[in-house]
């Protein structure tokens, strides 16, 4: 198995030395617009490799407050426990460790460069676990890359190898390019929303 890219050292000096390319600094519009439709504010939330978090500041705002965020890099974690502390944002749990580690339900799973910054050889084991985090009527949701990268990572991917990764224990209900993209992925991004198979 691939290990520099599971590395907390690995990640903990991308932050130290700002090389984030991935982070565009606020949560993007298709994840916006969707969570925007939620309606169940009691829902459990997950966002695995959550960074600097702006999903989960914008669904706290929006009245979730049960937000779970795990992220490698302990680096970034002391950064974002520096803004979304227990007094403000009660409803918000850091985490810092493996996801693969990680045990849990939740309702929804936010999936934003997470799964890009993996090894592509990791991708059958992050569905797999994805679908053992998810509750009986949970959701995946999120954006993948419909596009490759020279130097890695991100890794990139297609439509067909999405579907058939995905298809094996979920339910995929839409997988299809983002009309809303920033500006720098339009047409390269798909929007994926997958339920777990019962």
């Amino acid at each position: 198995m691939p290990t520099e890219f599971l590395s907390a050292d690995y990640w903990n000096e991308r932050y130290r030395k700002q090389q984030t390319g991935w982070d565009i600094g606020y949560v993007s519009t298709p994840l916006k617009h969707y969570f925007d439709q939620l309606t169940d504010k009691n829902i459990r939330i997950l966002i695995p490799g959550g960074g600097n978090s702006y999903e989960a500041q914008y669904l706290y705002n929006k009245g979730f407050h049960n937000i779970t965020v795990i992220d490698i890099s302990k680096v970034v974690r002391e950064k974002i426990s520096k803004v979304f502390t227990v007094a403000d944002y009660p409803g918000i749990i850091i985490l810092t460790g493996d996801f693969f580690e990680l045990i849990g339900q939740y309702d929804l799973i936010v999936e934003q460069t997470f799964f890009c910054a993996l090894d592509p050889s990791l991708r059958e084991q992050y569905a797999e676990h994805i679908k053992k985090l998810l509750s009986d009527n949970g959701k995946l949701v999120g954006l993948l890359f419909n596009r490759e990268f020279e130097t890695n990572p991100p890794f990139g991917g297609n439509t067909n190898e999405y579907r058939q990764l995905f298809s094996k224990g979920l339910r995929i209900g839409l997988l299809e390019s983002c009309y809303n993209s920033i500006p720098e992925r339009q047409g390269s991004e798909l929007f994926l929303l997958a339920c777990k198979l019962r």
